[in-house]
């Protein structure tokens, strides 16, 4: 039998990963992967786990929990995929497919993770599906691209992440001026929050300022969200607290739409909302209306902003293809363009290159990079992951203690 060799299979969001890992695990590997023909392989992934979570919430225990010690439901991203490579690797496999293996994750757990399959690089074959060039694990010496379900120059293939300069035109105007606000915009002093006997979040201390550009890092489960959602309004914790949003103390009268109306914010969890038929130019000028896709007549003020946005991301003749055809990368720069459009006081984005590949990441942190630079609105990148390129002024690093997570300014 061939030697097995630890190898990267590269993937954008267009390759048929999925499709590939079923045709290894049917013993049916192409040509050049032909050293797999005959040999046990088990498959490591996020849709593993979601396939073992709804087993636990129909029968209320799974094959996994037991190497998870508790609920998985329970458990971080990060405990989850500990558990899950203890039991695949229970079963002796002769290879595993490691499905980016190190998406979702901190840096410690990412580091943790690493050091676990260090221990298993002599024993079992690696062959790692991967989207972020940095992620390559140190042990693999061969590679190839996957383009669709073709495995594209093998065995040398080396990721391109650079590629041409983007966004070297000017941010488009706003729209209109915002009225006088105070100045910091967002004011925490000593906010405490906890969720029943957890504790979130322990005494943070933070000003937002006009025109600032922060990075919020943090573990998963040091209270990120939780964090942003007291910021936008969407969390009941927030009231009682010493919060100034705009100018008011958080429970003094506002509602969530005043405070929404001068935020600009998005999370790819927002993807679910626009399964319509929308065009790129309606999806930006719904962000001038705060609606989900555009159902009413846009003015020609509102179409000539948008067509100067469609020419700054590179996109000026695609403006009546459908949001829904974009590769996930693009539809990422329209959503932050989306956000962007009416130059908000306060733009945050909530892990807006999550699940990215290594070029579409680096293409959407150099938006906001320029986005930045080049506006008077402040922005808050949330991450658990450093992104080459995004250049904030200030991070704010959330680090977990016993009685929840301190804010530190690192």
């Amino acid at each position: 039998m061939s030697p097995c060799l630890h190898t990267a299979i590269y993937t954008d969001n267009a390759s048929r990963k999925t499709a590939l890992a079923q045709r290894l695990l049917s013993d049916d590997p192409p040509q050049e992967l032909n050293f797999l023909k005959g040999r046990q392989g088990r498959w490591f992934s996020n849709a593993r786990i979601a396939e073992f979570l709804e087993e636990e919430a129909r029968h209320e225990t799974s094959a996994l929990t037991p190497y998870a010690g508790r609920p998985l439901r329970t458990l971080s991203s990060g405990e989850r995929k500990k558990a899950l490579l203890a039991y695949l690797l229970s079963g002796k496999p002769e290879y595993l497919i490691l499905d980016d293996p190190f998406d979702n994750l901190d840096q410690g757990y990412q580091q943790a993770l690493y050091n676990l399959l260090a221990e298993q690089e002599n024993s079992v074959c690696f062959i790692q599906l991967i989207s972020r060039a940095e992620d390559r694990l140190p042990c693999i010496r061969q590679g190839a691209f996957l383009d669709g379900l073709a495995l594209v120059g093998f065995p040398g293939y080396e990721p391109e992440v650079h590629g041409k300069q983007r966004f070297t035109g000017t941010v488009p105007p706003p729209p209109r001026s915002w009225p006088e606000l105070p100045d910091p915009l967002v004011s925490l002093q000593e906010v405490t929050l906890t969720y029943g006997q957890t504790p979130v979040l322990d005494q943070i201390t933070w000003e937002i300022r006009k025109g600032d550009f922060w990075e919020l890092r943090g573990p998963n489960g040091s209270g990120k969200s939780s964090l942003i959602t007291m910021i936008s309004g969407d969390n009941p914790k927030a009231f009682g607290q010493n919060m100034y949003l705009f100018g008011k103390r958080k429970g003094s009268g506002e509602s969530v739409w005043d405070i929404k109306s001068l935020l600009g914010y998005f999370t790819p969890a927002m993807s679910d909302r626009f399964r319509g038929y929308h065009t790129l130019e309606n999806m930006l000028i719904s962000g001038l209306t705060d609606s989900i896709g555009l159902y009413v007549q846009p003015t020609d003020a509102q179409q000539l902003l948008a067509q100067q946005w469609l020419k700054f991301l590179g996109m000026e003749t695609r403006g009546q293809e459908r949001f829904s055809d974009l590769t996930e990368g693009d539809k990422r720069l329209i959503f932050c363009a989306r956000a962007m459009i009416k130059h908000p006081p306060l733009l945050i984005l909530d892990e807006p290159t999550a699940g990215l590949d290594t070029r579409a990441a680096r293409g959407v942190a150099a938006l906001i990079a320029k986005m930045a630079s080049q506006s008077e609105t402040a922005i808050v990148f949330v991450s658990h992951r450093k992104e080459p390129g995004l250049l904030p002024e200030q991070v704010l690093e959330l680090q977990p203690g016993p009685l929840g997570s301190k804010a530190i300014v690192v």
